[in-house]
């Protein structure tokens, strides 16, 4: 389904029935990243999956999509679709996403599940990495592309799952590249929200890869800590859903 915002495509999902839980994938992913999880979860849930702007099925909005303006159209579509309260689980980007929701609309956010995501802002080094990454994507694209996805699995999981992480990559190479910059942007600018998840009364909880290369584990487990939140480490790298489906699905089960 597509929703319009201010002119601009939106693709989104519902399916099942009961409490709400929306589903926010991360950058250079598609809300198809959980669709091997839906079936399971939706059989006492109502799930809601979005692509977020300029990735997947939804169009472009502007230069930078900061994770507000991506929040903003979380809370749209929402709205349109008459749900006050929802559980937010968002994997890397999407957790982020989830941070700005909480942030902007907390009465409407019932659990936050952060995967293989962090509350904190970029450090100086980091969006450094996000300069060269625009710079490389004006260049080739593609080359951008394959890079990033496969060296975001763990080193023990590129061979095991080489055929899932090139169709991974060929998804991404269908979206749009002013989109994709466009969420660097808004990744590179995004403030700091371990307050927000530290003040955060309800549930909370965050899922990490014990090889993770793109959130630091111990760092990030004294991150959750500070901040009161439930942690669980599981095997495998920044791609949890596709590398470790069973313990993701088991952990989600549990905390939903």
């Amino acid at each position: 389904m597509l929703f319009d915002y201010k002119n601009t495509p939106i693709y989104y999902n519902s399916i099942g029935k009961g409490p709400t839980t929306v589903l926010l994938h991360g950058f250079l992913e598609s809300s198809q990243m959980w669709e091997p999880l839906m079936p399971t979860l939706s059989e006492e849930k109502n799930i809601v999956v979005i692509d977020l702007p300029g990735l997947g099925e939804s169009g472009v909005i502007s230069p930078t999509h900061s994770m507000e303006l991506m929040a903003t159209v979380v809370n749209d579509i929402l709205d349109h679709l008459k749900i006050s309260s929802a559980t937010f689980v968002g994997h890397s980007m999407g957790g982020y996403v989830t941070m700005a929701f909480t942030e902007k609309y907390p009465e409407k956010v019932a659990k936050i599940v952060l995967l293989n995501s962090t509350p904190i802002a970029d450090n100086p080094e980091r969006k450094k990495t996000r300069d060269r990454a625009l710079k490389i994507i004006d260049r080739s694209p593609h080359a951008y592309i394959s890079m990033a996805i496969a060296n975001w699995a763990g080193e023990s999981s590129r061979d095991q799952f080489s055929e899932a992480i090139e169709n991974s990559k060929t998804l991404a190479y269908s979206f749009p590249v002013e989109g994709i910059k466009a969420a660097l942007r808004g990744m590179k600018e995004r403030k700091d929200r371990a307050f927000i998840l530290k003040n955060f009364p309800r549930p909370k909880y965050i899922l990490l890869g014990e090889d993770d290369p793109i959130i630091p584990l111990e760092d990030t487990l004294i991150i959750a800590q500070e901040c009161g939140a439930n942690t669980k480490v599981i095997a495998g790298g920044h791609l949890s859903t596709l590398e470790n489906q069973p313990a993701v699905l088991e952990f989600l089960q549990q905390t939903l």
